[in-house]
This record gives structure tokens, C-alpha cells and sequence, in this order.
């Protein structure tokens, strides 16, 4: 299958610089741009021609010539390329001169981006020099022999890969209407800042939140260069801080360089276009009132790849693909999303036992990972309202329920509930199936209608229970179960409040061992480590000899690459094709063959299971992807795959 590649390399180059020498610097941007010709975008600082700190220089007639012709010698360097650059220089125009960011494409210089707001405060003093550009539009220049549009109502567009470049110029982006923001409403999925920002004790920090802040709420790739150590230091240094951003996370930084250099790395227009389209309050806004110039913005590689080959460009580039999306790899961020995780959803609860006034809890412990990470909540949510009372009951089926699960769920409760309850299943499992017909026992492979009548039998008795008792039933299934339909239809899949629907597995268990550090009693973080340690299982099948025999993810996969599937579709909207290439990357381990035979299995069982999804009880949403038919996912439960697995075909045999 070949995909659109949405992959450019961008970057953010500190040159060695000399102020005031054209000449020089001149050589030192167009030795950059020849050396990084993979790049699909570079960008250099403001005012780098000449450099930023030529103070009364800038009214020298005969620095703003040589910068002019500069100009057109360093678009040459970008000549028969897929390479844009942004150099930034100043510009007379009409009777001002303007500070100004030139894009660079083709060999020819495409547009020149006027600075709109003029920092003229504190060690700033550009309002000596320059004019704004604020309210220039749809004007030209004529630089050599061509005609160069100029104003701030310039985009640069790349007509076949979809990239799209504003320009706006270091303070810019300190004021709070951004030139940005209004060049992304028009469509700018990529932003470059040419800047000059002097180094401040802080501002290194803020500075970064700056960029991390503008490109989230543009949902657009941020490349931002600011003029490095070589500009004058007669009573400023300038650090050469280099940031790339997308969609709200710092990709690549760097600051102080001793040399020449150059930042890189990869932005995905794909995410970004994503994110745009399902956040609906990003409006088209102001498209009629830009110009829109032609240039060139390569994608790394071919516009058009297959899975091998998009996951070599990912290996060879270094690009990091988490294996598990949902779980923070660092132990301070994971331990801090998990706490917050567990928060939210004991809130939730809490908030369902004020409203409705009932301040019992139910809830079915069978000494594996849902059922566990449940009652924790439950117990959590007790803090919060001091009269709730937990019941719990455990469930087991004689030969089928383990001796360890068995054990962790009958000390589990001790430990947490208020009042425990065990009531086996097996006779009434029995009379059941032969009721129906179905012999008493396991018929084997296959016999969902034996291992159903069990989770069902569960749910009957917890429900029946909490009439009994006047409480509300705390469900247990967590969102990866949900997504792949590992769950019986009104048997574990129904409850009155379900606390773990948009926990996915990878997180549950992390979640579990986060509380077993924190819980403060020894008792309860031995079990909770030894629940952690048990194998997945729903226990519907004969035992072997007291050990675990049914291992859910022998029969649906490892919920570990099901929960990659899940994140990338879901949170990218991306196609089996693009997820499988990134798994590629992520589990280098694995064959191409597995990872495209998993994928083929998650989209079958995602299409074949939204009935289930379709009416799910009320439960809290705690990340960015979730399930819930009333909130994130609308789906037809008689959609087809076809198209998906089409994606797929010729890639592996379906």
C-alpha cells in the first residue's frame, strides 16, 4: 500500500556571523542551506544578512544594497531543490525601511514578510531604525529583475505536499495578537520566526513555554532560530536559542552553540491537519486576505511511500515512536499521570454518589487487573465522601478461577472494602446452561456460550445485589477491552457507572503499581504487586491444575501493540498503513509481517465490536482518547472494514 508522506524535516540554523559583513555571511548561509538539501524548511535568524546588532549601520546606503543583492545570491543555493528557506534582512520600501523575513524557494526569492511589532523598550531600540509593517498589503518589490510580493498577507504554499508557511518575526510572538494565529486561520500549517531575542536570566524558560503554547493552539509546526553568540555583545548576549515545535511539544532545541548549527528534525503535517480537523472551533478565517506565493517544501523522502520505507525513513531520521503512546516513559511524568488518572475517575465517582444520593457501592473483585484498579477508586472516592460503604464480592467458578487470583481478590477485599461477600458460581452457571440445553461443562474451543454464562451470571448477581443492598453497581472494564470487544455483551460490559471505560490496559497496570507505592500499607502494596504480576485473563475456561490456562492475549494479541493501533487511529485519525510503519518503528523487533498481520486483527475486531461501544454506561473520561458514544466516538455499528483493510491489501494476505 503507498501513502501519502506527510513527513518534513525542518530546521533552525545558527550561522556564524559577522556584523556587518555581508559577504561572510552570505557564504555561511548558502554553505548551510547546500549542506542540509534534505530539509524541506530552514530557517536562520532576523536580520542574519547583515547582522541584527548593526545599530546606526542599518542607515548605510551601502549595507542595504550588498544586503539586497545578497539576497538573491543565497535563494540561488535553493535552486532545482524541494528546499524553502527563510533568511531574515532589512528592506527599504517607499520611504521606511523595514526588518523583514525573505522566502526563499526555487532559486528565487518568493516573498518578503515585514516585522509588524517593533520591540522599542528596555534594550530594545528598533523604532530608530525600521517602520512596521503592520498594515502593508499587496504590495511588491523589486528586487533585481523580479517583481517580489511584499507585505504581511503573504503565505507560501507547496501545492503538491500541503505545507503551507507563515512568517511573523521574533517579537511577534511576544504580543498577544501573533501574526501567527492569524496566518494559520488562513491555512498555515507551518510557521517560521527569524528572531534576535537577547539572553535573560529566565527567559530561556519562557521563552520555550512561548513556542509551546502558539503551537498548540495553532495545531502547526513551529521553527524558530534566534541570532547567535556572534552578534555584538557591547551590552547584550545573544544565545542562538534554535526551538521546533508541533502541536504544543518541543521537538528539538538547543542553545548556545559554540559552532555553526543546525537543529533538526521531523514534523508530521498529517497530526496537525488532524488535530485541526477534529477540533471544529479552528476556523478557515481571513483566506480572501492573503496572497498565497508558489515554493517548494519537500517531504523527507518520496511524497508518496510504503509502509517499509516510511518506517526507514522514521529509523534512519531517529525519529522516536513510543512503545506504549498512553504511558509517559519517564517515572516522575508517569507517576504523576497516574495519580491524576486515579483522581479524575474517584471524582467522577464521588460526583455519581453525591447526585444520586445512594452511597453504597458494588463491585465484583476477581483478583485481576480491572477489577483491582475499580475498587482502588472506590476507595479513593470514599475519601472524598466519607459515607460511602464498599461491598464487595467475588465470584469464582470451581476450576476455572485460579488459586492466585483467588487468593489476591479475597485479601484485596479484606483490605479496602467494608463488607465482603463470596458467592460461587458454578452451580448456577450449570443449571443455566442445561436449562438452554448446553451440556454443564466446557465443550472447548469455541464455546462462548459456556464462558459467556459466566460473566453474564456475575453481572446478574451484582446488579441483583445492588437492589439489595441499595447501591450502585462500579463497573470494571477498561477502554482497550472496550475497543477490541474483549468484553461479554451485558455481562461485564454493563454497569451504573464504569470507572475504568477510557483507562487502557498499558495504564491500568501502571496505574496499579503507582498506588501500591503510595497506599502507605504494606499489606496492600504486596497485593497489589502480585495482581500486577498475574498473566490477563478472564479465567472462562478450565484451569490447569490451579494455573492460569486462558491468556487473553494469546486469543486478541498483545494489548500493548492493540493499544498503539488504538492511540494512533483514534488521536491521528491514522490509516492501518501509517500505524503499522510507526509500530515498525516502535517494535523493531517484530517482523513487517506480524505488525500488519496485528493491525489487520485490530481494525476487523475495532469495526466488528461498536455495538457493545454503542451503549456503554455513564464513566469519566480521563484522556484524550475515549470510547463513549455520548462524548469522542460516534460510530455506526454496522459500519464496514473493507475500506481499512483495502489499505492493507497486497501487504498482507487478509
Amino acid at each position: 500500500m503507498v501513502m501519502k508522506n506527510h513527513l518534513i524535516k525542518v530546521a533552525a540554523a545558527v550561522p556564524r556571523l559577522k556584523v556587518g559583513d555581508v559577504k561572510h555571511n552570505v557564504e555561511e548561509i548558502r554553505r548551510i542551506i547546500e549542506d542540509n538539501l534534505d530539509c524541506g524548511l530552514i530557517v536562520f535568524p532576523e536580520l542574519c544578512v547583515t547582522g541584527y546588532t548593526c545599530a546606526d549601520l542599518f542607515r548605510s546606503d551601502l549595507l542595504l544594497q550588498k544586503a539586497a543583492d545578497a539576497v538573491r545570491l543565497i535563494a540561488k543555493a535553493t535552486e532545482g531543490s524541494g528546499l524553502t528557506a527563510v533568511v531574515g534582512l532589512p528592506v527599504r520600501f517607499g520611504n521606511a525601511l523595514y526588518n523583514c523575513g525573505a522566502i526563499l524557494s526555487q532559486g528565487q526569492v518568493k516573498a518578503l514578510i515585514p516585522k509588524s511589532f517593533l520591540p522599542n523598550y528596555s534594550e530594545f531600540y528598533e523604532c530608530r531604525w525600521f517602520a512596521s509593517g503592520m498594515e502593508i498589503r499587496g504590495e511588491s518589490i523589486r528586487i533585481g529583475e523580479e517583481e517580489v510580493p511584499f507585505g504581511v498577507d503573504l503565505l507560501a504554499e507547496d501545492r503538491d505536499g500541503g505545507a503551507v508557511l507563515g512568517v511573523e518575526i521574533c517579537e511577534d510572538l511576544w504580543v498577544p495578537d501573533k501574526p501567527s494565529t492569524h496566518a494559520v486561520l488562513a491555512g498555515a500549517n507551518l510557521i517560521a520566526n527569524p528572531s534576535a531575542s537577547d539572553e535573560l536570566i529566565g527567559k530561556q524558560e519562557y521563552r520555550r513555554e512561548l513556542l509551546k503554547q502558539q503551537s498548540g493552539a495553532c495545531y502547526c509546526g513551529y521553527v524558530y532560530a534566534s541570532a547567535g553568540t556572534d552578534e555584538s555583545s557591547t551590552d547584550l548576549v545573544f544565545s542562538g536559542h534554535a526551538i521546533i515545535a508541533q502541536n504544543g511539544s518541543i521537538l528539538e532545541e538547543a542553545i548556545f552553540p559554540g559552532e555553526a548549527r543546525v537543529s533538526k528534525t521531523l514534523v508530521d503535517l498529517g497530526m496537525m491537519m488532524h488535530d485541526r480537523r477534529r477540533q471544529n472551533t479552528f476556523e478557515n478565517k481571513g483566506n480572501a486576505t492573503y496572497r498565497r506565493v508558489s515554493v517548494s517544501i519537500q517531504p523527507i523522502a518520496a511524497r508518496e511511500i510504503g509502509i517499509a520505507g516510511l518506517a526507514g525513513i522514521l529509523k534512519e531520521q531517529g525519529y522516536f515512536v513510543a512503545r506504549n503512546p498512553f504511558v509517559p516513559a519517564e517515572n516522575v511524568a508517569r507517576d504523576a499521570r497516574c495519580h491524576r488518572i486515579l483522581q479524575i475517575q474517584a471524582n467522577g465517582l464521588a460526583t455519581r454518589v453525591r447526585a444520586t444520593g445512594i452511597r453504597n457501592l458494588v463491585i465484583g473483585v476477581s483478583g485481576g487487573l480491572d477489577s483491582t484498579l475499580a475498587l482502588i477508586v472506590c476507595a479513593e472516592a470514599r475519601k472524598l465522601v466519607p459515607e460511602i460503604r464498599i461491598i464487595a464480592y467475588t465470584m469464582p467458578n470451581e476450576g476455572n478461577t485460579s488459586n492466585l487470583t483467588y487468593d489476591n481478590a479475597n485479601r484485596l477485599m479484606e483490605l479496602l472494602a467494608d463488607e465482603t461477600h463470596e458467592i460461587p458460581i458454578r452451580e448456577g452457571v450449570e443449571i443455566h446452561l442445561l436449562q438452554l440445553g448446553h451440556e454443564p461443562g466446557y465443550g472447548g474451543e469455541g464455546d462462548v456460550t459456556y464462558e459467556n454464562a459466566q460473566a453474564r451470571m456475575r453481572t446478574f448477581l451484582l446488579m441483583d445485589a445492588a437492589n439489595m443492598k441499595n447501591a450502585l453497581v462500579v463497573g470494571t472494564g477498561d477502554l482497550s477491552e472496550l475497543a477490541l470487544g474483549w468484553c461479554t455483551y451485558n455481562g461485564d460490559h454493563m454497569s451504573m457507572y464504569a470507572v475504568n471505560a477510557s483507562v487502557p490496559k498499558t495504564m491500568v497496570r501502571f496505574v496499579c503499581k503507582a498506588y501500591a507505592e503510595i497506599c502507605g500499607k504494606e499489606e496492600v502494596r504486596q497485593v497489589l504487586l502480585s495482581i500486577c504480576d498475574t498473566p490477563i485473563s478472564p479465567e472462562l475456561t478450565p484451569s490447569e491444575g490451579g494455573e492460569i490456562a486462558q491468556k487473553t492475549e494469546e486469543k486478541i494479541g498483545k494489548y500493548d501493540l492493540n493499544d498503539f493501533f488504538l492511540y494512533y487511529f483514534l488521536r491521528y485519525g491514522f490509516e492501518p498503513s501509517r500505524a503499522a510503519a510507526y509500530a515498525l518503528r516502535a517494535y523493531p523487533e517484530l517482523s513487517l509481517e506480524e505488525i500488519k498481520t496485528a493491525a489487520l486483527n485490530f481494525f476487523r475486531r475495532f469495526f466488528a465490536q461498536q455495538f457493545k461501544r454503542s451503549c456503554l454506561p455513564d464513566g469519566p473520561k480521563v484522556g484524550s482518547v475515549t470510547l463513549s458514544p455520548r462524548g469522542d466516538w460516534r460510530m455506526p455499528s454496522d459500519a464496514s472494514v473493507s475500506l481499512w483493510m483495502e489499505d492493507l491489501q497486497g501487504e498482507v494476505e487478509t
